[in-house]
Formats: structure tokens, sequence, C-alpha cells
């Protein structure tokens, strides 16, 4: 997703060119004499390996620790997030908060459940051994977050990252001032110190502290800066989540009901200002489908933000004079058929819709990332699917239908992060779902159990007694086709319709 964060604007090149800067021998966590946070890191590391963040009771204290934050800090984070992005209450409060406390709690539920060694199946030859999986924590684990849900994306992986046993470095976006601020002066008070820390700055901080070795890193952004991370993760062999964006899609069939549609698709679109990764980018629809489409779309707009959305409480701003001055430019794609107005002075873009929209267009050509909705006219279901099909893998397809039959279509034939029939957005709020991307829209998943997984490897363990050697004869040498056909017998996983005769 876009950022605008200061680590963002720097060219990729340069970008690259910094992230492999001050090369040559250091320690595992960096030279302590040239990097300001290979001290920070190698503390942590410390604290990781005493053991203190492994037991279930430690865990727990932590997670509740976060709960007493939320709680605590609600005043200061709706204050903050209406500060940087203009987020009605209503919004803050869903999205920032309540969100969070269901990953909370579903972690804080099933936690022991979690944590338990899974035992596994085993062949006849190890009937008497244990075999199982068990969830060791990464380690030391770097957690990069954006702007746009300056809250939620640190908070929902943090809770996975604790959870797992893990300890962690936060660095929340710069461009989100005010939330920065709060994050980093108000949660180092709840967490352990010696385990959990924040770091804030832009470009230099962020590349400096990229250059010690981490055990994850979980970052959400862009694509382009996906691999920049990615980059300076593959210096160490560390294992990444990105989570990222692109344009998401929303087929519209020519059998629905318009109105809920609209009234769908539009909250979706417009929540935070549109200025959510997984909000529907673009619809695609027959011409005859936008014709009804639009004054449905017309009177959403109007009943959720009023007759001038620029004096409703409930609609957001941009975040910042760079991020207005790209989405604006946007507004020259296609014909406005729907808002269009600005205000730099306050960084607000109306509720916007677009028609005469070339695939060629710039709008086209970038995740909008603003309150800008675009329709592509096609004639029918396998034009849009053909046109999902030739772009890259968006983070989410959203597909509307009275038919069951078209929703699954497109659901079967395309490929996305996630998937959403019938409405926007909500599939992200379940906790029991995988949240994450696939290919140009980001890899791994998080949320709920996902984030435990995420940040635990699982560890393949077998425990086997001293004694019954007699049993291990066949595998030693000398080798014989006798001691072969009793390993065969009494190792091989055979098919279900195979039947082997002891």
């Amino acid at each position: 997703m876009e950022t605008g964060t200061v680590f963002l604007q720097l060219p990729e090149n340069e970008a690259r060119r910094a992230l492999e800067c001050d090369g040559g021998n250091r320690s595992v966590d960096g030279d302590a004499t040239r990097n300001p946070f290979a001290g920070l890191v190698s503390h942590l590391r410390a604290s990781w390996l005493s053991g203190k963040t492994r037991p279930i009771e430690y865990r727990v204290a932590q997670l509740e620790a976060l709960g007493c934050f939320l709680d605590e800090k609600k005043q200061q984070i709706l204050e903050a997030t209406a500060s940087d992005l203009g987020k009605a209450p209503f919004e803050a409060e869903l999205s920032e908060i309540f969100l969070c406390k269901n990953e909370l709690h579903e972690t804080l539920n099933n936690l022991s459940h979690w944590m338990k060694d899974k035992h596994v199946d085993r062949t006849l030859a190890m009937q008497l051994d244990s075999a199982f999986i068990r969830k060791d924590p990464y380690g030391v684990v770097l957690i990069i977050a954006p702007w746009n849900y300056p809250i939620q994306l640190f908070l929902v992986p943090l809770i996975g990252a604790i959870a797992a046993g893990n300890c962690v470095i936060v660095k929340p976006s710069e461009v989100s001032k005010k939330t920065e601020r709060l994050v980093a002066e108000a949660l180092p008070s709840y967490l352990d110190k010696d385990c959990f820390a924040v770091v804030t700055g832009g470009v230099q901080e962020t590349t400096r502290l990229l250059e010690n070795k981490f055990d994850y890193i979980f970052f959400t952004g862009s694509s382009p800066v996906g691999r920049i991370i990615m980059t300076a993760a593959a210096k160490h062999l560390t294992p990444v989540t990105l989570e990222l964006g692109g344009k998401n899609p929303c087929y519209v069939s020519d059998t629905c009901d318009v109105t809920n549609v609209a009234r769908r698709v539009a909250w979706g679109r417009f929540f935070n200002a549109g200025q959510t990764c997984i909000a529907p980018d673009y619809l695609l629809c027959t011409i005859e489908m936008q014709e009804k489409l639009l004054p449905a779309l017309r009177e959403a707009i109007n009943d959720f933000y009023g007759p001038n959305p620029r004096e409703s409480p409930d609609f957001g701003r941009i975040v910042n004079d760079k991020q207005f001055q790209r989405v604006q430019r946007l507004l020259g794609s296609g014909c406005v058929a729907i808002g269009g107005q600005t205000d730099e002075a306050e960084r607000y873009i109306a509720p916007t819709v677009l028609v005469d929209v070339q695939p060629s267009d710039p709008v086209m050509q970038e995740e909008i990332f603003g309150p800008i909705l675009p329709i592509v006219v096609i004639s029918n279901m396998d034009e849009a699917i053909d046109f999902i099909n030739s772009r890259e893998r968006p983070l989410a397809v959203y597909a509307f239908s009275s038919s069951d039959k078209v929703v699954n279509q497109v659901l079967e034939r395309t490929s996305s992060g996630g998937f959403c029939g019938n409405d926007t957005l909500m599939h992200v709020t379940l906790t029991s779902l995988p949240f994450g991307g696939i290919g140009n829209s980001g890899l791994g998943l998080h949320h709920g159990k996902f984030s435990f997984d995420t940040f635990s490897h699982h560890r393949g363990c077998l425990k086997r007694g001293m004694g019954w050697e007699s049993l291990n004869a066949p595998r030693y040498p000398p080798y014989c086709k006798k001691k072969f056909g009793v390993i065969q017998a009494t190792s091989k996983v055979s098919r279900k319709n195979d039947c082997t005769l002891l």
C-alpha cells in the first residue's frame, strides 16, 4: 500500500545503495560503534536468549498490557488519528481499537491451545517414539508499520509476535506524526522494556535499523519498498512477511440489488477517505449497469456524508500534501461523474466517481489510495475476469451478483490475497480468516492464529528411547535386500487403496 513516509520517498536505486552501504564484517546485530541500533537489538536478543519471553504467563501479561494501552489511551488515539487523517471517531474506534481488541481477545482465548505441541502420525517402526511439532519463537522481530491505520497495523502483528514469544522492535510511520508520538511515548510504559522497544524516524533511521540482523521482519507498505525490505532481509537470510497492496477490482454483474451494491461499495471505497489497502480500487461493469449505479452511488454518498461531504464529520482527509497532490492528479483521468471537488488547504478531496476511464489512464496505473472510484466498462463477466487476470494479483477481489454461480465463477477463475462476495472490506474483520497478499500484493499471512503461526518457527521434533537397539539393526551396514524389505514394511507410507502384506 502507498504510505508516503520519508523512507518511501527515497528513489529505489538510492534506497538500494543505502541498504547496501556500510558493508563488511560486523557482529550479528551490526557494529555497535557504527550502528546506532546495534546495542538495542543486542539487548533484546540477550533478553530473548534468556528465555524470558517463553512462559505463557509472561506472554499473557504482555498481551493484557496491550489491552490496557487501548483502554487507557483510547481518547488520545482518537485525537491523534483525527489530527493525522481527519478520522471520524466512529471509524477510528472501529478500525484502530475495536478490531485490535478482537484480535487480542481471540489470542488470549486460544493461546494455551496454540502453544501446545502438535503430535503427528508415526510409522510402524516409530510407534514407541514421540513425534511432534514445537512452536518456537523466532527471536528478535522488527515490525514496520504504515500511516493509514497507524495503530491497527502495528498492533495486530505485535499481538501475534508477543503471543509467539518473541522480542519486538516496532517502527511506526513518521507520516502520522501525532500517532507516532503517542506510540513512542506511551507504549513502552505498558510493555517490558527489556523485550520490546519503539524506534521512530525516517529514511536514515529505517535504513540503519535494517542493517541489523533480525530473526523476522514484518512490513506493511508499498510494493517497491517491499522489495527494498526484502533485499535488506536477504543479507541475513531473514524471513519476511510483506503486507503490500495493489489495485483491487470490484466486478458488478447485471443481476444485483443496485442500491445495496452502491452503499457497500461507497462505504468500502470512501472509508478513511479511501486510504485503505483493501478498498475497491475500481469497478468493472457493463454500460447498462453503470447507468444504474451512478444515481445509486450519488444517493449513497449523499446519505453517508450529506450534500457537501467537506462539512461531514464522518469524512476524512488526505494524510499530507504530497499524497494530496498525487491523488489530485488522478482526477484528470476519464470524466468526473460524481464529486471531484478539492481543497488543498484542508487536503480535502470529495468522494469521486470517474467514468469513461481507459485501462491506460493514470488512475489505472497505480493504487489510488484516495477517495476516487473509476468505473471501467466491460461487456460481460468473462471480459471482467480476463481484465483482472491481465494485471498484477491484487490484495482483494470483490464480486457482486444475485447469482451465487457468478460470484463463484469470479472466485474460482481469479487469484488474489483475499476475496469477498457481495460486500467490501468485511472479510478482514474476521479473526478466523487469514489476511495477506499474493505476488505483487505481498507474501505471508496474519490475523488470529495465522499471526501466531507467522511469528512461530514450526520445529519438527522426534524423541526416541535409548533401548530397543535391535529395532535399528536393519538400517545399519552391511546392507542387504532383506534389511531393506524390513525397513520398507515398517516405514512405508502407503496409499489408502494400497495393501502391504507384512
